[in-house]
């Protein structure tokens, strides 16, 4: 049985999913991914929830036991070029992103470059002072890395007003300032769970001052290319700045008009990510606690990244993953023209998805239970792995 629960935010959403669920690096041979075969279970459902929500293109990848079993592109990146979704296409991952931060600062935990209940702003806190220009309150300068990470600093929630959707002209540290100055907290933070795009701005300024490097530079040097991931980055703005192999993205009435209004570069460590659904997974297999491939963090970093606060109102969110009883993760994300979702379910399997449009309604809802359906009818994998060492396009 699964049942969801949905905190809809204003244009990033991320699905709280209550599902019940049903040794060595780079295992070797590894077949071609030429020798999959097409599965009409799989096939079927994501192309009738295409045709649902008008959807132009999907891509989607699954793994079982850490192999790359099915990946698959459907419908356009590009209609009017008449181009369409391969295994390669890249897409905007939204606030799937939250989740690559999370893994950031799991690393550094392991690497003992940082504690998370370190303060993050005053003096002698990781920040200092940088940012604003008024006077730190006892509320702010009690904000932890933990509490950031935990959506738990109880301010900047996007169920309201949402900074990152302010002040487009700003620069990040112009928009930090700014929204210290403005927004205050007037609590005490730890208590309550406020879902904060804000919040993980913030982390990937820490990761900025604790590294000496740029955001998108850590990730990429430390965590993505040493496993072969090659083609993440940060997205950009304009339909102009659209990278080789990235999909187009199209806006609707109900999902939001215009995908091309919002600082993608800014919402780097909350929502700036690009990828492809099986560069994705190809980092997932090293984090996701499961043996057959070694994990690139440690196992108490693992328990800690996908371990919820202890609050009063549970969050069933971790540091950068819902979370639920069953011991299944994910992330979903959301901006006009993406949905995205990826999930570490109990059961084995590893999933993404991601689509150039949001439709809006109830579409949330059926993309998070569209792999849940799938694997409810059983459908047969071919026991293969498509994870390619050799050139790291997998």
């Amino acid at each position: 049985m699964k049942i969801s629960k949905f905190f809809n935010l204003s244009l990033l959403v991320i699905t709280l999913s209550f599902s019940t669920g049903c040794g060595e690096d780079d295992p070797t041979p590894v077949t071609p991914s030429e020798s999959q075969v097409d599965i009409a279970i799989v096939d079927n459902a994501v192309e009738e929830f295409m045709t649902k929500y008008d959807i132009p293109g999907l891509s989607l990848a699954i793994t079982k036991n850490e192999k790359l079993v099915y990946v698959k592109g459907y419908g356009y990146a590009d209609k009017e070029a008449s181009e369409k979704v391969t295994r390669e296409t890249l897409f905007r991952i939204a606030s799937v992103s939250k989740s690559i931060t999370g893994i950031a600062f799991m690393h550094l935990l392991d690497e003992g470059l940082i504690n998370l209940d370190d303060k993050v702003f005053g003096e002698g806190a990781i920040l200092g002072t940088t940012f604003g220009t008024n006077s730190y309150n006892a509320y702010l300068e009690a904000v932890t890395v933990r509490h950031l990470l935990n959506h738990t600093v109880g301010a900047w929630s996007n169920t309201g007003f949402d900074p990152m959707f302010s002040n487009p002209t700003m620069s990040v540290e112009e928009l930090i300032t700014w929204t210290l100055d403005n927004y205050p907290l007037t609590e005490a933070p730890g208590n309550t769970y406020a879902y904060s795009n804000f919040g993980y701005c913030i982390l990937g300024r820490i990761i900025e001052k604790i590294t000496g490097e740029n955001y998108e530079s850590y990730v990429i040097d430390e965590i993505l290319s040493p496993l072969g991931i090659d083609n993440m980055r940060i997205g950009g703005n304009t339909l102009a700045d659209r990278v080789t192999n990235e999909a187009k993205y199209y806006g609707t009435q109900s999902g939001g008009p215009d995908p091309y209004a919002y600082q993608i570069k800014r919402m780097d460590a909350h929502g700036g990510w690009i990828a492809s659904p099986a560069e994705l997974l190809r980092l997932m297999v090293r984090v996701d606690g499961y043996s057959s491939k070694s994990d690139i963090l440690s196992s108490s970093a693992i328990n800690v990244m996908t371990t919820e606060p202890n609050l009063a109102v549970r969050s069933y969110y971790a540091a950068g993953w819902g979370v639920n009883d069953a011991n299944n993760w994910w992330h979903l994300g959301s901006l006009p023209g993406t949905t995205s979702e990826w999930v570490r379910a109990n059961n084995g399997y590893t999933w993404a998805i991601i689509t150039n449009t949001r439709s809006g309604g109830n579409e949330t809802n059926d993309f998070d239970a569209l792999m849940w359906n799938i694997l409810a009818q059983s459908p047969t994998f071919q026991d293969i792995d498509q994870f390619d060492q050799a050139s790291g396009q997998f």
